[in-house]
């Protein structure tokens, strides 16, 4: 009998277990790559687990034949950069469970989504598409106070610049436009945004038909170090029910109703300012930093197998969507944080970590003889972990204890270097779970970008939460930018 078969746009290592959890629902994977170049922050998947393979080069109806001669019953985007091309293949394939082409832009755009999302009366940051320094600089003389300046559609905290004053701005634009982002992309704008201010929250949802169920909710701690005032260097998961959980949910759920996002995963990262709850962004794709295979160790599921339902079983998605996840195991992600540069000779207090009472996975992205650097963003931190334990005090306890180590004197390094600093940011190391601002937590969801981050006590250690850098299933670093 002829296996039945879902297409999942860019699915890289990042998203095998969604092909994984397919698998074990009966479905067969086409993969189809959205660019014939794998994207640096990406590495090659294990193709054995797809039926076949398919890759667009740019001609759009070519590559619809192809995927329609393998007669998928969805179009699933495996990654941030998928997304739009999922969205042309549903639609062209006339598939129940595609979301609608004339907002992909917006899904995409952090503009285009900011814009569209303020257009239908919810609460949105200040901001300016720029393609000349100019109107930057007198935009942000006009309103003075921190600004933020990014790439439209990048992710890992990908030329991500805090900017205090109007020629701090001009600096950062100066340094992105005409460049690439971590996807290949041009930088032909740029986009400055207001810094918001406030705890930043990760929302993790899966939509059938315009119904929303959220997965997972995570709170994040940030530290300033290196210059950069908004480091993650964690994620804490929040039980489902809570006054901050109501009013983030309720917020998150008319996001991706104005963004037209009614079928499939969606992470969610929002600031809640003393306005109320403001959305940094959103990526129709599953959470990264491997914070789905967490949330699975501690509620019993997460975003992947309700994706999975959502596409495929979708009387079992309506049937139990809204249940309410419960706790059973504490969970959170971490991230150690180098303030050094050069060759790294040893972690002298890695013991110390591998010793933690609820350590449940550890990833080490920067092996001893390796060049270290300075964190700056989602693609340099050395080390990520999983903490995972039944008292929430253990997990807590823990993360203090991290913070501690986190030292110079937990890198022994060769030939050092200066670090230096990014504008616009401090380099105090004050952990900041309020007001410190950012534009960014996911994003995804690993490891690192390259894949050659190495787990040495289990799968959940992640790389960062807004999924492109690291894995979106395996686990990235927790930054949008």
């Amino acid at each position: 009998m002829e296996s039945r078969r879902v297409a999942v746009v860019d699915s890289y290592t990042p998203s095998q277990p969604l092909v994984t959890a397919f698998a074990a629902a009966g479905y067969r994977v086409v993969h189809v790559r959205s660019t014939p170049e794998l994207p640096a922050v990406y590495a090659e998947p294990d193709k054995a687990v797809f039926v076949a393979e398919i890759t667009h080069a740019g001609d759009f109806r070519r590559t619809v034949s192809a995927v329609a001669g393998h007669r998928p019953v969805a179009v699933v985007a495996g990654g941030e950069l998928g997304v739009a091309l999922a969205d042309a293949l549903a639609a062209a394939l006339r598939l129940p469970t595609g979301n609608d082409v004339a907002l992909s832009a917006a899904r995409r755009d952090k503009h285009a989504m900011i814009e569209r999302i303020g257009s239908r009366g919810l609460r949105r940051a200040d901001q300016l598409r720029v393609e000349e320094a100019g109107p930057l600089r007198q935009w942000h003389a006009r309103r003075g106070g921190r600004v933020v300046v990014k790439p439209l559609s990048s992710s890992a905290g990908d030329g991500v610049a805090f900017c205090d004053t109007p020629e701090q701005s001009v600096a950062a634009f100066e340094r992105l436009i005409g460049t690439t982002d971590v996807f290949g992309t041009r930088n032909s704008a740029v986009l400055a945004q207001e810094y918001l201010p406030g705890t930043e929250y990760i929302v993790n949802t899966v939509s059938r038909d315009g119904r929303h169920h959220v997965c997972d909710l995570w709170r994040t701690d940030r530290v300033h170090a290196n210059g950069i005032p908004d480091l993650v260097v964690a994620c804490r998961l929040l039980p489902r029910r809570g006054a901050v959980q109501d009013e983030l949910v309720d917020y998150v759920e008319r996001v991706l109703d104005a963004l037209g996002v009614r079928h499939g995963p969606a992470h969610a990262e929002v600031r809640r300012t003393p306005g109320g709850p403001c959305l940094v962004e959103v990526g129709a794709r599953l959470c990264g930093f491997g914070l789905p295979a967490l949330a699975r160790s501690a509620v019993g599921t997460s975003q992947v197998e309700w994706t999975v339902d959502a596409y495929v079983d979708p009387e079992r998605f309506h049937a139990r969507a809204g249940l309410e996840y419960r706790v059973e195991r504490h969970a959170a992600w971490a991230a150690l944080v180098s303030r050094r540069a050069g060759v790294l000779r040893r972690y002298p207090h890695l013991d110390a970590v591998r010793g933690l009472a609820s350590l449940h996975a550890l990833r080490v992205r920067v092996e001893p003889g390796d060049r270290l650097v300075p964190t700056v963003d989602d693609l340099t931190y050395p080390i990520t972990l999983a903490l995972l334990h039944e008292a929430e005090e253990v997990v807590s306890r823990d993360l203090d204890t991290l913070r501690r180590l986190d030292g110079p004197a937990f890198y022994e390094v060769a030939d050092e270097e200066p670090a230096g600093g990014t504008a616009g940011g401090s380099t105090e190391s004050a952990v900041s779970t309020g007001p410190a601002g950012s534009t960014g937590p996911a994003g995804s969801t690993g490891g690192t970008p390259d894949g050659t981050g190495r787990d040495t006590t289990g799968g959940a250690a992640g790389g960062s939460p807004d999924g492109s850098a690291g894995g979106e299933v395996a686990g990235p670093v927790l930054r949008s930018g």
